[in-house]
């Protein structure tokens, strides 16, 4: 399950200048037996010295916070690491949201998710499985392709032409928001194919994660809106 934790927990960072949402989340994370919160910054600076020293496999990253905010914090954190970071917010209309995912960040949830669907969402991180609902992700993935260059839609384009056939299908249906069980159905995969494809599709995209490879294929004008 996880990228770096021990055993079979997974490592969970918080990051909020809030020290009672970060209360709240520890609370709800940390009555799971599968995850652990392992520590917790109130902002991106004191958020990259934490990461580095306790490895966490996910981080749960408030946009909003003072000295450094959680997008530059997130676009320095998925540059040096593996983690796998979410965004939090208080509107899905948040438009710092879209520069959070291109940045890196692996999704987003509301401050307001009821705790079973947080709890699903780290475990889905560090699994590298989406953590927008399919709605969600055409969405915000609209909003990020609305205004795309001539020349970014032909990179885009280009880049999606170095996939096979079978991983373009795959591209297509994580650009719909599905998760890896649910290609495997819809494609008749085996879970852990749908997985090297992904694989393989996130590093000839030069995707950090589902979130950006999704934004290529809508950049390349593959996808249905």
């Amino acid at each position: 399950m996880t990228v770096g934790g021990e055993g079979d927990k997974t490592r969970v960072v918080l990051v909020d200048d809030d020290a009672l949402v970060r209360s709240g989340l520890a609370l709800i994370l940390g009555g799971d037996p599968d995850l652990e919160v392992v520590a917790s910054a109130a902002d991106g600076l004191e958020a990259l010295d934490v990461v580095a020293r306790e490895r966490p496999d996910v981080v749960l990253m408030d946009i909003r916070m003072p000295r450094l905010d959680g997008i530059e914090a997130t676009r320095r954190l998925v540059a040096a690491t593996e983690v796998r970071v979410i965004v939090l917010t208080t509107f899905d209309t948040d438009d710092m949201i879209v520069e959070a995912l291109r940045a890196g960040a692996a999704g987003f949830l509301l401050k307001d998710t009821p705790p079973a669907r947080l709890v699903a969402a780290v475990r889905a991180a560090a699994d590298g499985e989406p953590t927008l609902s399919p709605r969600v992700a055409q969405q915000l993935i609209a909003a990020v392709t609305e205004g795309s260059a001539p020349d970014g839609r032909r990179a885009a384009a280009a880049r999606v032409g170095t996939l096979t056939d079978r991983e373009r299908d795959v591209a297509l249906a994580v650009a719909r928001g599905l998760s890896n069980a649910e290609i495997a159905a819809e494609l008749y995969m085996s879970v852990p194919t749908v997985k090297t494809h992904v694989s393989r599709i996130l590093t000839k995209l030069g995707a950090a994660n589902r979130v950006q490879a999704a934004i290529t294929v809508h950049d390349a004008g593959l996808a249905a809106g």
